[in-house]
């Protein structure tokens, strides 16, 4: 090609590279605009997140208090809604959805229900130095709710959105294991691009990249009552042999360091001088393979008697399977580089306890956990956030979700 014809070719190409560079440099300079302010509507949010969150505490809500659930909930919503959430309930689990009504979603799950009865505040008070934030709920986990609501109030304010619809779940029973809000969880996974936990990050600030399983199960006995002096033999103690069951599931539980094993809660009896008729005790386990939990759950829902005539029954009352660590973890890498430009260093590395994420992790779903605030005391008297992490929390949410995970995930 040559004479004027290859000019205007050669000029139509440079147009079209200056054209491709502009436009690659208006993004890289949004980028670079959205990333400096963030942090600084975040921080403008704080005396609003304060307020929120001491609102959300003061509503006490323990899981199964049909009543007091219900009084938090509606707070809770009407602040979703108030950040620009369409929110609908099922069966009392709250299931929001912020910006663009189609496409694939993030999801963000989390829970309104806490550990601590009504009355609670009484003699763990809420309190606010300006440091730390402390009472009933505030760690696990309202503050993470209050993050996700500073998150989308910040991006507002800088003239931002979310580039994909924000689908967010707050179930009202994780603190008993979730039996119904997991089913709600399940439903959303469907065309969830990745899957965001609201829970505390470990004491340091790290996210979490995996979780132990999960499993409540409650061993029970029938035996047979009889006067422990006159007729022993006629009796068979169902406390004697739950003992001897329980030692038997402990036996079957591998000596690998990481399966663990507690019984919680044991009942039974009556009397000193009666043989026990019944006795049941609730058992605690904590897997990081399948192959371990599938060895301990056979042992107890397999359990058969050493005494004739006792009955032993196996009911599990909760379940969460082990979301096990990635060797390669695209999200936790992107989700560091949105991080590293809010100024945020962000690590993450397994977790010991279970929660609403051991789920999709399961399932391979591209999953983290632990953006809530930084903080101490979970399901203790001590409770607390650090205050300044709440908006550092907030603009990393806000971070991610202006950010067009499709490309990393």
């Amino acid at each position: 090609m040559g004479g004027e014809s290859g000019k205007s070719f050669s000029i139509r190409v440079l147009k079209r590279a200056i054209c491709q560079s502009n436009v690659e440099f208006s993004i890289k300079c949004m980028e670079s605009d959205l990333a400096a302010s963030l942090p600084v509507a975040t921080a403008d949010l704080l005396p609003f997140g304060r307020e929120r969150l001491r609102e959300y505490a003061l509503a006490e809500s323990p899981s199964g208090d049909a009543a007091a659930l219900d009084r938090c909930a509606e707070l809770i919503s009407a602040g979703q809604r108030e950040a620009g959430g369409r929110v609908s309930r099922t069966d009392g689990h709250l299931v929001t959805e912020f910006g663009p009504s189609e496409g694939s979603h993030l999801l963000l799950v989390g829970h309104y229900d806490t550990v601590w009865p009504v009355g609670r505040l009484a003699t763990m008070p809420y309190t606010d130095d300006g440091t730390t934030v402390a009472g009933p709920g505030t760690l696990d986990m309202k503050s993470g709710l209050v993050a996700v609501e500073m998150a989308l109030r910040a991006l507002t304010a800088v003239g931002s959105a979310p580039v994909r619809q924000v689908r967010l779940v707050t179930v009202r029973d994780e603190e008993v294991g979730s039996p119904s809000g997991r089913t709600v969880i399940e439903k959303h996974l469907d065309g969830a691009l990745a899957v965001l936990g609201l829970e505390s990050p470990h004491p340091d600030g790290a996210l979490k990249t995996a979780r132990r399983g999960s499993t409540r199960i409650l061993l029970t006995v029938q035996g047979r009552e009889a006067h422990a002096a006159l007729d022993p033999d006629k009796g068979i103690s169902a406390i004697d042999e739950l003992f001897d069951q329980v030692a038997a599931v402990r036996a079957a539980v591998p000596d690998d360091g990481e399966t663990l094993f507690n019984v919680g809660r044991i009942e039974g009896g009556s009397r000193a001088n009666v043989i026990a008729g019944s006795a049941s005790a609730e058992i605690g386990l904590r897997f990081t393979s399948s192959t371990a939990e599938h060895r301990v759950l056979a042992a107890l829902t397999g359990a058969t008697p050493f005494r004739a005539g006792a009955v032993v029954s196996a009911k599990i009352l909760s379940s969460r399977p082990t979301w096990p660590e990635r060797q390669d973890d695209p999200l936790l890498a992107t989700v560091a580089s949105i991080g590293a430009r809010l100024g945020q260093r962000i690590t993450g590395r397994p977790a010991a306890g279970a929660g609403d994420t051991n789920l999709p992790g399961s399932l391979g779903l591209p999953t983290l956990d632990g953006l809530g605030p930084r903080g101490r005391g979970a399901h203790a008297a001590e409770e607390s956030i650090d205050l300044a992490n709440l908006p550092e929390r907030a603009a990393l949410l806000a971070g991610i979700m202006a950010d067009d995970l499709a490309a990393h995930t």
